[in-house]
């Protein structure tokens, strides 16, 4: 790989990192999702994620106060963990729609 080509996967990297917190709190905005639904809807979405990357995320994203949890019954086994965005994780979702939208205009005015 040329080295143009991989500074630029490095920044597309690093963009995808950031995004990635605005994507999941997207997706566990409107129904509470448990992990392999988040997954799935990331990747329908064509944003690939694998789940030792989905994991520490929703982890932090508790710890920081953006999702919460609760436990479901299933039928396929023991209950199952389902996070839901908190009125706090609403919050910085709404601001980080707007900086996007900031962006976003930035960007076609360059």
């Amino acid at each position: 790989m040329e080295e143009s080509a991989k500074y630029a996967e490095q920044l597309a990297t690093q963009l995808r990192k950031g995004f990635l917190v605005y994507c999941v709190l997207r997706v566990c905005s409107h129904e509470p999702k448990y992990t392999s639904d988040i997954i799935r809807t990331l990747s329908e979405a064509e944003m690939v994620v694998v789940e030792g990357t989905i994991y520490p995320l929703l982890s932090r994203l508790q710890k920081d106060g953006l999702l919460t949890h609760e436990w479901q019954e299933s039928e396929q086994g023991p209950p199952r963990k389902y996070y839901k965005i908190t009125d706090f994780g609403k919050d910085v979702m709404d601001q980080v729609t707007k900086k996007i939208a900031s962006l976003n205009a930035t960007l076609k005015k360059l």
